[in-house]
């Protein structure tokens, strides 16, 4: 029951991603974080198998990490995400990975972007974007309310109404979500949005 969804707004990109560890029926864990920072202007977004979705994300922030050792100059965010898609294709022809990402990245010349980046190696740059049942009910809320030029404080209660949607619509909804923004400042964590049982309401 993973839920990845985030969108692009005014100067900033936005993610957000359930904290749920689950195998089969069991819950492993509630706090897993599935948003990497790859560096300091670039979030990735991912759900899938655990143990791709690990070994992937961190095999391209390596990756990442060293094209910027070795030339002096960071990827830009498309370049990132085309990277990542060059070698879920090859993967996809050896030992493909279950792993799906939403890359965001913040950029001086072209700004905030958010690329999508499925299992079989598609790229669409999106200005909204989702993965897992809870995009069913994510996508749905961003067509409605989303516009372009949404300001942070609009975005992050866009995203409150997505996590409401999606625990009050799943039959097992996930308890915890984390929410990162990217911006000319850099990447960093916005919110952590608790369960209802742990706050005893839900996000307003």
């Amino acid at each position: 029951m993973e839920c990845v969804f985030g969108l692009v707004g005014n100067g900033f990109a936005i993610v957000a991603a359930d904290s749920s560890a689950v195998h089969s029926i069991l819950v492993h864990k509630s706090d897993e974080d599935k948003i990497m920072v790859l560096d300091s202007h670039k979030l990735v977004a991912a759900s899938g198998e655990p143990g791709d979705r690990v070994h992937f994300t961190e095999y391209i922030q390596k990756n990442v990490s060293l094209y910027q050792f070795r030339n002096g100059i960071p990827l830009t965010t498309a370049a990132a995400a085309n990277f990542t898609r060059g070698e879920l294709a090859t993967a996809l022809r050896k030992n493909p990975y279950s792993v799906n990402i939403l890359l965001a990245g913040y950029d001086k010349e072209s700004g905030p972007s958010l690329y999508y980046i499925d299992y079989i190696a598609t790229l669409h740059k999106v200005e909204k974007g989702a993965f897992g049942y809870g995009s069913y009910f994510s996508l749905s809320m961003m067509d409605r309310h989303y516009h372009s030029g949404m300001s942070v404080e609009e975005a992050i209660e866009l995203v409150d109404k997505c996590i409401v949607e999606i625990r009050s619509r799943l039959v097992v909804a996930p308890p915890n979500f984390v929410i990162k923004i990217v911006d000319k400042d850099g990447a960093r964590e916005v919110a952590w949005r608790q369960s209802i049982k742990d706050t005893g309401a839900l996000p307003v």
